[in-house]
């Protein structure tokens, strides 16, 4: 923490108080008290979260906090807020796996704020499901300012919750609740080894497994005879989900590693 370690907490929280006090004006940023949204603020750094949650709750909004990812997804399901403003880097789970977890069933705005400042991390973040990215040190005006904006249009949008136990990548889909995949609106008919693959790959899409972790995860066993096994299971569920099997759009070979789907 460099910023607080060369200038103190205090002078921090006095000099971005005042940035957020205008005497005797009301701010341009406040919501109607009776549109009153819910903000979950997930830093490690409890002076920063401190610093956002006084200014959100001036302009009106109900803020909860989270300090570590795991604290995080617990209040996502238990407060639902209506935006999210996480930081990249946190204990237990990091801020790209929560927002990833975050996207398989809830579709409210998430903006990205952390010290991270590499386009890699950016776009990595922007893929996973996240809005919008500030770095620190921000301005309070300006985070309040994107904070309206991505309520405002998610509002606009309108708050349609995607269900959850539902997978989906291309035409493919997988409802977990009915252990159901359709293809193209279709009934696929899997065997429970099928489905279990499938299933794991799409809960990761874009990450490349081995044919021994795709065995140990859905055989719950010893990988001996791993490599064939997975390959004859893969092979099945291309000539099922994929219109043309010998050129899968979305259930991948990457040679040498594994498989993946996208």
């Amino acid at each position: 923490m460099p910023l607080i370690q060369l200038v103190g907490i205090d002078l921090i929280l006095n000099c971005l108080l005042k940035m957020s006090i205008i005497e005797g004006k009301a701010s341009t940023f406040k919501e109607d008290p009776h549109m009153a949204k819910k903000i979950l603020v997930v830093d490690d750094e409890k002076p920063i979260s401190d610093i956002v949650k006084f200014n959100l709750t001036k302009e009106g909004y109900e803020v909860y906090t989270a300090y570590d990812g795991e604290e995080a997804l617990q209040q996502v399901e238990e407060a639902v807020p209506d935006l999210i403003l996480l930081d990249l880097m946190l204990p237990k789970i990091d801020g790209l796996e929560v927002a990833r977890q975050v996207r398989k069933s809830h579709d409210m705005p998430i903006i990205m704020v952390t010290a991270k400042d590499s386009e890699i991390d950016k776009v990595i973040g922007l893929e996973l499901g996240a809005d919008d990215y500030v770095t620190k040190p921000f301005n309070p005006v300006e985070l309040l300012a994107r904070v309206k904006s991505q309520l405002r249009r998610y509002m606009q949008l309108g708050a349609a919750p995607v269900k959850k136990n539902i997978l989906k990548i291309g035409d493919i889909e997988l409802d977990d609740m009915a252990k159901e995949v359709t293809m193209m609106g279709e009934k696929v008919n899997l065997t429970p080894k099928e489905y279990g693959i499938l299933k794991f790959l799409m809960e990761n899409p874009g990450r490349v497994f081995s044919p021994v972790e795709i065995y140990n995860k859905v055989w719950d066993d010893t990988a001996f005879g791993a490599e064939g096994t997975v390959a004859v299971h893969i092979r099945h569920l291309r000539e099922k989900t994929e219109i043309n099997p010998e050129q899968p759009r979305h259930l991948k070979v990457v040679w040498g590693q594994g498989y993946k789907i996208e």
